[in-house]
């Protein structure tokens, strides 16, 4: 990551916008087809697990095609292993300059091939997966969960709002600040949100209630990566999440579903953030630990 790129004068974090937003809909330019469109993601990268997580839980692994990057990222960007099936690239920086030649900066996952048209259309990861929520509800498998259901959706965006500026994202504030002023005022958002998110769980299963929603795909993938890696790597110190009851017993809840456990990979998680983030960890070293028993009761 070019940290001096992403980061303000007062040595705050501040991520770079997402650069493809065009969305996959009816009557538009991209409309939803099965087969039509491939995701390209990591599964060190928290924003593109969010949306393998939901292709699996909506059953549409024969629908929407994917395509996972090498964990180890360089100055190339993105590694495909072995190439990618459908369009050859070697490196996923090929397909960003493919759709926009002129593109400076990061070439992020998770991102979105249309094989139809030769372009990627979004790069935009929250909508994403709603997208595949809404747009791709044709092909949902039956019984699948609705993660997004009208009735709820004001409040599960709000709930969403709260979850990316004090922990998804504001993990990443607290990572990679360049000042002690910065890290503090982002150290205490993700804990005060932890905090708020473990009353929230302390009498229900999940986050809206009885059933998964997308507020509980957006906050997984960050509460699996917590002990592991923005504990130590990214100075989130102040408390374990094993340390927060309500939400281990959450994480292992959402672990225990095969959408959520099959697509979490500790050793990708792992390696990707201590080798790759050297301006973090200079050495590359990747520390053993933590032991931690995920599937316990």
């Amino acid at each position: 990551m070019d940290l001096a790129r992403e980061t303000s004068d007062t040595g705050r974090f501040v991520r770079q916008p997402n650069r493809f937003t065009t969305r996959i809909e009816e009557g538009g330019e991209h409309p939803p087809e099965p087969g039509r469109y491939r995701i390209y993601a990591s599964y060190a990268c928290p924003w593109a697990h969010r949306s393998l997580i939901v292709r699996e839980l909506l059953g549409l692994q024969d629908v929407v095609g994917v395509t996972i990057v090498d964990p180890i990222r360089d100055e190339r960007g993105w590694r495909i292993p072995g190439g990618d099936p459908v369009t050859g690239a070697e490196f996923l920086s090929e397909l960003y300059l493919a759709t926009d030649p002129g593109f400076e900066g990061r070439y992020t996952v998770p991102c979105v091939w249309d094989a139809k048209t030769g372009v990627l259309v979004t790069n935009d990861y929250p909508q994403i997966t709603l997208t595949l929520e809404t747009a791709f509800a044709p092909w949902h498998a039956e019984g699948a969960p609705d993660l997004y259901p009208v009735a709820l959706r004001a409040e599960i965006d709000e709930l969403n709002d709260r979850i990316f500026h004090g922990l998804n994202n504001g993990v990443y504030r607290a990572g990679f600040a360049t000042s002690q002023e910065a890290y503090e005022e982002a150290v205490t958002d993700v804990f005060d949100t932890l905090g708020a998110l473990e009353r929230r769980l302390a009498d229900r299963p999940y986050l809206h209630g009885d059933a998964l929603t997308e507020s509980d795909v957006r906050l997984y993938p960050t509460l699996a990566r917590f002990d592991a890696v923005y504990h130590s790597h990214f100075k989130c110190s102040v408390r374990r999440l094993t340390d927060h009851p309500a939400l281990w017993a959450y994480a292992r809840r959402l672990y225990a579903i095969p959408a959520f456990r099959d697509t979490t990979d500790f050793d990708h998680i792992k390696r990707h953030y201590f080798v790759t983030q050297r301006n973090i960890n200079p050495t590359g070293i990747v520390p053993r630990g933590p032991e931690i028993d995920w599937t316990a009761p």
